[in-house]
């Protein structure tokens, strides 16, 4: 496990970018990471090889060739690491985008008359596209209002407003506001226990830098990712769907194959650094186990991560010996609570009094980095219910340390 196994915490720094320093402010903490995690090391060599190389896809040379098999070795290694046995991946502008093409899809191509499915918690990627095309389909929305207290929404609640004509739904599978992950598997199931043929859409998002996927047991049609938020960089998503969502009439060019959903010469460097990546997870799970094989080994690394940084989150919250947690100061609001089992590497928290962009001001003066959520087009369907203008996000990732939270709790009560 990563938990009080210094050399291995070390280990894992050493294989990023910029992990304890700013190249425009020096020393700081960075628990930012839910706007955009750090990068790897890997992942700026590999960027920087292959911005270099004037070459497309689909030629007869040499070069061409090493960039098609660099694409298929990134699809492949992307499908061990979403344990995904069919359907296939494609790169688009941004996770944003790619999860508004799914829903698009998916709602022009359902029964006029059916339903779309979607949650108040989710981010508005999902929630706007859902919205949107459901209107210029002629389908009707229909909204499940999550719990406001815990930030959470269920399998129940999902199977609470089924019906059999709901032809398209949508799952978050974890918010950026509060860090709460939703069972994707249970709700899916739950789905399809009433409409077996809905096509099921997962922002995946913010889930996916903090444990593993499993497409296989997700049962569902759509996921998708940034990859800048998984330890890669800016500049494009990636997306997974099922054979049935392929197979459905899409944006395309005319003669064009039909499974194709990509449009135009995709980056060839940002496909290869995803697989480095997957790379990174195999040599973490190697560490954390004695597992031999890839997916074993990923599966190994994500139960770590997950468990170091729940560790890492209790430590913030409820603080050690000689260290105050957040439980303990009086004028601090958690949000989601203080005792939420379903939280993902990230504290939301709100100061009496204070507006929250002075506080996060006022850290990142001390070297704390960390960032104000407003009740706004991102995060107003989770702040307003909770009477909350604006929140301060404290986002973290495996790299982290006990240190450097002790740090942040103990500028924090000196403010």
């Amino acid at each position: 496990m990563i938990t009080n196994n210094a050399n291995l915490i070390s280990a894992i720094r050493e294989r990023f970018a910029n992990v304890d320093t700013c190249p425009h402010q020096g020393e700081r903490v960075f628990f930012e990471n839910a706007g955009g995690a750090l990068t790897l090391k890997s992942v700026t060599q590999t960027s920087a090889f292959y911005a270099g190389i004037p070459d497309n896809q689909g030629r007869d040379n040499p070069a061409a060739h090493a960039l098609v098999a660099t694409i298929n070795k990134a699809k492949a290694d992307m499908a061990v690491l979403m344990n995904a046995n069919s359907g296939q991946f494609f790169m688009g502008e941004s996770g944003t985008e790619l999860l508004f093409r799914m829903i698009r899809t998916a709602c022009v191509n359902a029964p006029k008359g059916s339903k779309v499915l979607g949650c108040s918690i989710e981010h508005p990627a999902s929630r706007s596209a859902a919205r949107r095309w459901a209107d210029i389909a002629g389908l009707a929305y229909v909204n499940i209002d999550h719990d406001d207290a815990q930030g959470v929404v269920t399998a129940e609640d999902y199977a609470a407003a089924m019906t059999p004509d709901v032809s398209v739904a949508t799952i978050l599978h974890a918010s950026p506001v509060t860090g709460m992950g939703m069972d994707v598997a249970a709700i899916a199931k739950a789905i399809r226990a009433v409409s077996p043929d809905c096509i099921i859409i997962v922002d995946g998002i913010q889930h996916a830098a903090h444990g593993q996927m499993d497409l296989d047991a997700y049962n569902i049609d759509g996921y998708a990712i940034s990859p800048y938020k998984m330890f890669s960089r800016h500049g494009y998503g990636m997306a997974w769907i099922s054979d049935r969502l392929t197979d459905q009439p899409h944006d395309m060019l005319i003669g064009a194959p039909a499974t194709g959903w990509e449009f135009g010469t995709r980056d060839t460097g940002a496909y290869a650094c995803l697989s480095d990546v997957v790379a990174y997870l195999d040599w973490l799970g190697g560490e954390v186990s004695a597992e031999q094989q890839p997916r074993a080994r990923i599966e190994a690394a994500g139960r770590a991560i997950h468990a170091y940084e729940t560790h890492l989150t209790n430590y913030m919250i409820n603080g050690a010996e000689g260290v105050t947690g957040l439980r303990d100061m009086s004028n601090i609001t958690i949000l989601g609570g203080a005792d939420n089992p379903a939280r993902e590497g990230l504290v939301s928290i709100v100061v009496e009094g204070v507006a929250s962009m002075d506080v996060v001001s006022a850290l990142n003066e001390q070297g704390v980095r960390t960032h104000t959520r407003k009740a706004d087009h991102y995060s107003a369907n989770v702040l307003t219910p909770l009477g909350y203008a604006d929140c301060i996000r404290v986002s973290m990732c495996h790299y982290n340390t006990e240190t450097e939270i002790a740090k942040f709790l103990q500028v924090l009560q000196s403010l």
